[in-house]
């Protein structure tokens, strides 16, 4: 017998369906006849119009079957020939995830930075505005949030760029991909700084572009190796060179335009971390000082404010829109309408500005906390490589170190570290120390535990 309760908020033709349906996967064979539609009606006082709602549900996803549409029987549906703790193991891989003691990931913001008060706030403000949910038109974006993005570009890093030239994304994957497919007609291959982000070589290589890997030194990508080099498109972090932190001074920068405009060359300039420069005023951008169209400009929102929300922006030379709308990847718009409208109001309304100070001042201080806790804890063992920008300082082990020792090692103490080995290209190396997203008041703690970690992999080098 089904217990189905007409006071709950489940309809009962719902109620009587998934009964039958766990009946069906737990006990009955193939060929068993289930009670007529009138019985069913007769014995649970529904109505004809509920059981028939339910067994059409059964029928449509294969259960059951009928005959004359008075007789249903079970049907052969494989369901007892899969074994369920296999779905009990793939569950169990999907929602386990390990919590350490402390995680040092190099690019994530403490939970509480989040303005989650303002964004729900906004959020169903977004809701309550005259919008057309069902519009699909804007594939670009939604203008509102173009503008505001372009406003906060010229202001923030001199970028030259109008409302039209900004495409919206879902990430910094998403944007490079998109890129790809842009230049895909007219380049091969793509120049990218070594040691460089892995992430962005493995887009490229898998939309089927030749890899021109081009050395860097104290200053940047290294011109003259560039000039050797047939390709006509460079992937180009000149304000914080991932991984190693240097810049790209004034001089190099006009060489670098210089050389793009005698090759008819385009240059990406990616701008992360731009934001949380904590030493000196954020550098102005690569394209700010572009006078032949020739840089395209990447931007994100994950290290600022949430890498959850997944949105990025693209700025595009005007000559590469028409390549842009003939995609089939211009017809549709790559984030939600709703997270769009959301964050521009974020940005319209001036909390965008408020909470990048909040978050640059508030890392500024982890990342002083941190430094001075390596320095203190690790005493003359360690080398700080790259510092004063972004959400982690990268350090190295003045004497040699096996990294997978420590690695391990650090997993047994229920600490998770990062090596640059895992993101970056080249033979350059060094450990990723995030700081966002811990708490200043465990800082030490956490910094304590990971030096003595440090110590016993140098040990037993």
């Amino acid at each position: 017998m089904y217990v189905l309760d007409s006071n709950n908020k489940t309809p009962l033709h719902i109620q009587l369906y998934q009964a039958i349906k766990k009946d069906i996967t737990s006990s009955y064979k193939i060929g068993d006849k289930l009670f007529s539609i009138r019985k069913m009606c007769n014995i649970y006082n529904l109505s004809k119009t509920t059981v028939s709602n339910a067994y059409s549900q059964l029928v449509i996803e294969g259960y059951i079957d009928s005959k004359n549409r008075s007789s249903y029987f079970v049907i052969e549906n494989n369901y007892k020939d899969i074994d369920s703790s296999c779905f009990n193991e793939m569950n169990d891989i999907k929602t386990k995830k390990q919590n350490y003691d402390y995680d040092f990931y190099p690019a994530r913001q403490e939970k509480n930075s989040f303005p989650l008060k303002i964004w729900k706030r906004l959020s169903n403000k977004s809701l309550d505005d005259d919008l057309d949910y069902c519009d699909n038109s804007q594939a670009q974006g939604e203008h509102a949030l173009r503008n505001e993005i372009t406003k906060y570009l010229i202001r923030s890093r001199e970028v030259k760029c109008d409302a039209s030239q900004v495409i919206i994304c879902h990430g910094f994957d998403d944007s490079m991909l998109l890129l790809s497919k842009i230049l895909k007609h007219t380049h091969t291959s793509l120049a990218i700084e070594s040691p460089g982000y892995k992430l962005a070589k493995d887009i490229f290589c898998e939309q089927g572009y030749l890899i021109d890997e081009i050395s860097i030194n104290q200053n940047g990508i290294m011109l003259e190796h560039l000039e050797k080099s047939k390709s006509k498109v460079l992937y180009l972090t000149p304000s914080h060179q991932f991984p190693t932190g240097v810049s790209i001074p004034i001089k190099n920068r006009l060489l670098l335009l210089a050389w793009a405009k005698k090759n008819s060359a385009l240059i990406i300039e990616d701008d992360y971390d731009s934001e949380l420069s904590y030493y000196n005023r954020p550098i102005p951008s690569l394209q700010g000082l572009d006078e032949s169209d020739s840089v395209v400009y990447l931007g994100t929102f994950s290290k600022s404010l949430a890498p959850s929300l997944r949105i990025s922006y693209m700025v595009l030379p005007k000559h590469l829109l028409s390549a842009y709308s003939n995609l089939s990847d211009s017809k549709h718009a790559r984030v939600s309408l709703m997270l769009q409208n959301t964050l521009s109001l974020f940005m319209k309304e001036g909390f965008w500005d408020k909470h990048q100070r909040k978050v640059r001042t508030s890392n500024k201080r982890k990342h002083n906390l941190m430094k001075e806790l390596l320095l203190k804890k690790l005493q003359d063992t360690v080398i700080i490589k790259s510092e004063g920008i972004g959400l982690s300082l990268v350090i190295d082990s003045k004497e040699e170190m096996d990294f997978n020792l420590l690695h391990s090692l650090a997993l047994k103490e229920n600490i998770k570290i990062y090596f640059i080995h895992d993101v970056a290209i080249g033979t350059y190396d060094g450990i990723r120390m995030g700081f966002g997203g811990l708490q200043e008041e465990e800082m030490e703690e956490a910094i304590t535990k990971f030096s003595k970690v440090w110590f016993l992999a140098l040990k037993q080098k």
